[in-house]
């Protein structure tokens, strides 16, 4: 268990050392989560207008509304993160990427990333309607079957930055770079996921201490501030993570390709993020 955090800090602090260097790469996740607000307060409206998921069944209408919305939201997550890994490969490269860097990267790639999107659309869909449908132990194995995809799939996003494929092919690519260098088991996850709930935990925690302390000095209305900054807190906190995550796939997608740990990682930090069984 410590081996583990140790580890994921490590992977932190490397990937810090790139953010630091490009402060612009944490627009990307902000940009990202207001779309993706913007995206699903659209979708309210239709939803609640139509009444299409009352009863607790989902009809014709309503799986198409939930494909379409499933599609908008991975479109607008994966084309953010393209932008994101597209600069932070540029930095890895030597370069000194802008935030202009990444959207060009973004838009050249948006026929493969609506691909990919509907393609993870489908897989989602599907696994909620299963997951829906299961008992106990199948939503255990629909969450595995989730956690597989999730760990299949993870430099998806580097190969359609640095190749020229179809989102299939980026898919298939993403599975044999992860069979080939570093087995079919991941350790404790990704490092970086695990020091971020470690951390956010620590920051919810400290936030609800301070709203409450506030509640009995100030009463209600600087209870309510604090509230505010503290939620404000807990998003920089994911917004840092996702820009980290970006960041340290891109690096992994280079270092599974050359065999070699770009600039601000040492090799054993990459290798030591997945280990064989």
């Amino acid at each position: 268990m410590f081996d583990r955090i140790s580890r994921s800090w490590t992977l932190v602090k490397a990937s810090a050392a790139v953010l630091r260097s490009d402060k612009e790469l944490l627009l990307f996740p902000v940009i990202s989560a207001f779309a993706t607000l913007l995206v699903a307060a659209t979708f309210m409206v239709p939803v609640f207008g139509l009444r299409l998921f009352e009863g607790g069944e989902i009809g014709p209408l309503g799986a198409v509304v939930g494909f379409l919305f499933y599609l908008c939201q991975y479109f607008v997550i994966f084309f953010f993160n393209t932008a994101l890994v597209g600069a932070a490969m540029i930095r890895l490269e030597g370069g000194d990427p802008t935030v202009s860097d990444g959207l060009r990267i973004a838009r050249s790639k948006i026929g493969v990333i609506l691909g990919y999107a509907a393609i993870a659309a489908t897989v989602g869909l599907i696994l909620k309607a299963l997951e829906e449908r299961a008992g106990a132990i199948g939503k255990i194995v629909v969450g595995l079957v989730g956690v597989a995809w999730t760990l299949a799939t993870f430099l998806v996003v580097p190969v359609l930055v640095a190749r020229d494929v179809g989102p299939m092919e980026a898919v298939k690519e993403s599975v044999e770079l992860l069979k080939r260098t570093w087995g079919e088991n991941v350790a404790g996850n990704v490092g970086i996921g695990l020091a971020f709930g470690l951390l956010t935990a620590l920051v919810v925690l400290a936030v609800v201490a301070l709203v409450v302390g506030a509640a009995f000095v100030g009463g209600a209305k600087l209870a309510i501030l604090v509230g505010v900054v503290g939620a404000l807190a807990i998003a920089f906190v994911a917004v840092l993570q996702a820009a980290l995550s970006g960041i340290y796939s891109a690096a992994l997608y280079r270092y599974a390709v050359d065999g070699q740990a770009p600039a601000g990682f040492g090799t054993g930090q990459l290798e030591n993020a997945f280990r064989p069984k």
